[in-house]
């Protein structure tokens, strides 16, 4: 249970460490260009995933905030109950967590998530994300091959 919580805390640490470090180097909207396609920009989220209700009028903030408690509380129990054997799942859970307690510090303390990498083509741009939605991603990926690739096989057997 320990090294899980600790992904999660270096999760947020790294998040949170990346969401201060674009706000004091950028302004608000300022883009910083990387690579053909990839870009830093400092914007401000005041909804969930994609922007969702972000122009919803505030009180989605303190929506967002008791879902992120609520999920990050069931997550932890839900690791808490792992088999040791289930690391795959364990890691899956444990990157989802980080992610989202990530974006629960900034709900809290700012009042919206700073987001800042900006993936596009052209003038088509995918919604702009920040280190605890690439978590959240990475490890909901985690999970669905554990369950095709490992959980899969074990229901077979």
């Amino acid at each position: 249970m320990r090294v899980w919580m600790l992904v999660a805390f270096l999760v947020v640490l790294l998040d949170q460490f990346s969401k201060w470090w674009v706000r004091e180097l950028f302004e608000l909207y300022e883009a910083f260009p990387l690579l053909p396609g990839l870009q830093f920009i400092y914007v401000r989220n005041l909804g969930a995933a994609f922007s969702f209700l972000s122009s919803a009028g505030g009180w989605q903030r303190w929506f967002f905030i008791v879902l992120s408690l609520l999920a990050s509380i069931a997550i932890m129990i839900w690791i808490y109950r792992l088999p040791k054997q289930r690391r795959l799942e364990a890691l899956g859970l444990s990157l989802v967590l980080g992610g989202a307690v990530g974006n629960l510090v900034d709900r809290v303390l700012l009042g919206y998530v700073v987001d800042f990498i900006d993936v596009y083509y052209r003038s088509w741009h995918w919604p702009v994300f920040n280190v605890a939605d690439s978590a959240i991603t990475v490890g909901v990926a985690v999970m669905i091959i554990d369950i095709i690739f490992y959980q899969r096989h074990e229901l077979s057997e």
